[in-house]
């Protein structure tokens, strides 16, 4: 949950819902960032700002240009891309930060630049 309300209202609110019910225990973590699936949630000063999470031991695996698949397919590929961080950016630098997370993990897995260069145009 996401909460603008001092930190003391909320966990006195969540202690209290904790003694309701002997078997049933609320855990909870205090902090202005949580990964939710594929989103990072900030608070930064009271304004929430969503990204996209990833994990930072993952590789920027995206599938291989020379993989034997239908070029529509690596064109798909990059639109999805693009259309997920459009989605869960809610700050314009933050999406083209995200777009170049792209562009070098295409770039990695053999993409050609201008194959890149002309779908990110799209």
């Amino acid at each position: 949950m996401t909460s603008n309300e001092p930190v003391e209202i909320i966990k006195a609110l969540l202690d209290q819902e904790n003694e309701k019910d002997p078997n049933i225990r609320i855990s909870y973590t205090i902090h202005e960032s949580v990964e939710f699936l594929d989103v990072l949630l900030e608070n930064l000063q009271g304004q929430l700002k969503t990204s996209v999470f990833r994990n930072p031991a993952a590789e920027p695996y995206i599938l291989p240009y020379t993989s034997d698949h239908p070029r529509h397919i690596h064109s798909n590929t990059i639109h999805t891309a693009l259309l997920r961080d459009v989605r869960l950016c809610s700050h314009v630098e933050t999406f083209y930060q995200e777009r170049l997370n792209i562009e070098i993990a295409l770039l990695i897995n053999g993409y050609p630049p201008k194959f890149i260069s002309h779908h990110l145009k799209k």
